[in-house]
């Protein structure tokens, strides 16, 4: 069974652990507080999840996930993520990280600095534009109509395609931005951002999406 190893327990790292356990994968999950802090999530998530260090997750893994704020970046387990699909939920706050020139002149993309600091790794966004709550509540079946839909970019076609079979368990369509270049359609102040949408919204919102908004 795939294992995913979720660095990052916060809002959003819970709830991709608990659609992940739904679909039945194994869990591994760290927090920056140490794994005894994850007892009641854990106990919560059931047997097929732990909890355990960064490093640890990151090991474990044959998928992870890394949902950290984007000031912690550099201090990603790179060496245990070397070669592996990692999914980033990153978006950038700069009330909490500090101003990024690079982003604030839309030089770079917030994935392309998750790439940077894990630079063997294979990137695609994920979940990044939709509230933390509604990964759990708003998914429906395949071929439902008006069914939400995410976006996904990465440079790497099977990174992205397990973001899109991932998506598809989850319970929303999927629309595929480009490359890791292109990921700032879906970030935070656009209009793709953390609102309902169908694939066809999403992707009518994602072509109206201004590089610096």
């Amino acid at each position: 069974m795939t294992t995913l190893g979720i660095i990052g327990a916060g809002h959003i790292g819970s709830q991709v652990a608990r659609v992940a356990v739904a679909n039945g994968y194994d869990v591994v999950i760290a927090n920056s507080r140490g794994p005894e802090t994850l007892a009641d999530l854990v106990a919560e998530l059931g047997p097929r999840a732990k909890a355990a260090t960064a490093e640890d997750a990151a090991a474990a893994a044959d998928i992870a996930v890394v949902t950290v704020p984007l000031h912690a970046i550099d201090k990603l387990p790179a060496e245990q993520l070397a070669g592996k699909i990692v999914l980033d939920t990153n978006n950038y706050y700069f009330e909490r990280d500090g101003r990024i020139e690079a982003l604030d002149k839309g030089e770079t993309t917030t994935s392309e600095l998750v790439q940077r600091a894990l630079p063997t790794s294979r990137i695609a966004k994920a979940f990044n534009h939709i509230y933390a709550s509604e990964i759990t509540a708003d998914g429906t079946p395949a071929g439902t109509a008006d069914r939400r839909a995410l976006a996904t970019a990465g440079d790497d076609a099977e990174a992205v395609a397990f973001v899109t079979r991932f998506y598809d368990e989850a319970g929303f369509d999927t629309v595929n931005v480009g490359p890791l270049s292109e990921s700032w359609r879906v970030e935070r102040d656009r209009p793709a951002y953390v609102v309902r949408q169908n694939a066809a919204e999403l992707t009518a919102n994602i072509a109206a999406a201004n590089r610096l908004p």
